[in-house]
């Protein structure tokens, strides 16, 4: 086996020395938007970097018997039938650049903000083979929001993935925005060199801008990094990026580094995914997405670990419902892949209870395991007091106080005081000391946590 394998390489070697080292071409055959048929590649592999003669750059999507379809992701002029295809026997992969932290850059490694590429560049793979199960631990350490309603009842810990979910302009980015805030008021993560890196998947330029701006402001985006594709970019790049995003990960990862990776949105992700596979003529599935739907989401969060070197990647991924309907087919998709979902109500939102939590659908599978000890006491309390107040509050809410009884009344006042408690403005994280401290009092009131 080796012996073929050197054999080959000498050969390709001479090869080179000759000038006989020519790639195979072909013509295109058929064009449709962003996904061309090309005939005459014969030894082209899957994702094999091509070129369109002078006028732009694809990868192999798909091998024909008789032809192969082309996904373009970069088009500098019109392509047409008849025109010239190069394979360039590489496999196509993403522009990473170190000093991208702190800016906002696109997959071929560009700087948005400047419109240059950066000066000191490597190529990745768009994406990596999943680390091995032997090579992770245990997920033990607390990944800390800021926020109360997170921190105290449905923790993250550092290697989770855990899905934020809701309707339009109900909070979900803000959510996640606050969680990069916070990583920069936390000393003890700042000694670990967290990073942060939000993936902006077919976003405008106008909300990307907000985004960087907000960050700037809080001076959270010196460990920020921003992989984005915006809705001007062709759909295969858009359905890239988070993998791409997800590379730059793993490479800080192998650093021994925390890494909390936002991926803003999933659902955009999955309904581009959809356009190019039925542009591509792909046999669609339930909802027109193709069978394989499944497969790239969990292939994508699967990256999320903590890794034996002691590093980590927090996966937050989101996904927009609509109607508040979360048994859809990408939720319920995404829901049984990740660690556990925060639910976000419109009627909570419109109500002012901000962030807008509904805590009767949302979980943590991992719960306290990734709290520190006096938290988990407290959350566990909180969260049966808080939770059996909003079962009882949708029977007795326009009940008269006076016909309740003094342990129902005591119940009913002790929930709303929670409630209130955990509204909390926008970028104005608490520490754990200060949520036990806001929150020791209303649990003491139903008797649950003794006075010392």
């Amino acid at each position: 086996m080796g012996t073929h394998i050197d054999e080959l390489v000498n050969q390709k070697i001479e090869q080179i020395k000759n000038n006989e080292n020519v790639f195979d071409s072909g013509t295109v055959i058929q064009v449709k938007d962003y996904i061309i048929e090309v005939a005459g590649l014969e030894n082209v592999t899957y994702f094999e970097k091509v070129t369109i003669w002078e006028k732009g750059m694809g990868y192999v999507n798909q091998i024909k018997e008789n032809s192969v379809t082309v996904a373009i992701v970069k088009e500098d002029a019109p392509i047409e039938i008849g025109d010239l295809v190069k394979t360039t026997g590489e496999q196509f992969k993403a522009v990473f650049a170190r000093q991208a932290l702190g800016r906002i850059v696109d997959i071929f490694g560009t700087d948005l903000l400047t419109g240059k590429v950066f000066d000191k560049i490597e190529y990745i793979n768009i994406e990596n083979d999943t680390i091995p199960i032997m090579d992770r631990r245990e997920v033990n350490r607390p990944m800390l929001t800021g926020i109360a309603g997170i921190d105290l009842i449905y923790p993250i810990g550092k290697g989770q993935r855990q899905l934020i979910i809701g309707d339009k302009k109900t909070g979900k980015t803000q959510i996640c925005l606050d969680t990069i805030v916070n990583q920069g008021a936390i000393i003890d993560n700042r000694a670990n060199d967290v990073i942060c890196i939000y993936i902006a998947v077919g976003k405008t330029k106008k909300e990307i801008k907000t985004i960087y701006n907000e960050l700037l402001k809080r001076n959270a985006i010196s460990y920020t990094m921003m992989v984005v594709a915006t809705n001007d970019d062709k759909a295969p790049v858009v359905s890239l990026i988070p993998f791409v995003g997800l590379s730059i990960a793993e490479e800080f990862m192998k650093m021994k580094k925390d890494v909390i990776v936002v991926i803003d949105d999933l659902k955009k992700h999955a309904d581009v995914y959809r356009e190019i596979s039925l542009v591509s003529d792909k046999t669609p599935g339930r909802e027109a997405y193709p069978a394989d739907i499944f497969y790239l989401h969990a292939r994508l969060l699967e990256k999320g670990c903590q890794y034996k070197n002691g590093g980590s990647i927090t996966i937050l991924p989101i996904v927009e419902t609509k109607g508040g309907d979360i048994t859809d087919y990408i939720s319920t998709n995404i829901i049984s892949i990740t660690d556990g979902q925060i639910v976000l109500s419109e009627k909570e939102f419109a109500k002012g209870n901000k962030p807008a939590i509904n805590y009767k659908n949302s979980v943590s599978r991992l719960g306290g395991a990734v709290q520190k000890a006096d938290i988990k006491k407290l959350g566990a309390e909180i969260r049966r007091t808080f939770l059996s107040y909003l079962e009882t509050k949708e029977v007795y809410e326009l009940a008269n106080m006076d016909e309740m009884t003094p342990e129902l009344r005591n119940k009913m006042k002790v929930g709303k005081q929670i409630q209130e408690a955990l509204n909390q403005p926008k970028f104005r994280p608490l520490t754990n000391e200060e949520i036990i401290d806001k929150f020791k009092k209303l649990a003491k009131q139903e008797g649950n946590i003794d006075e010392n």
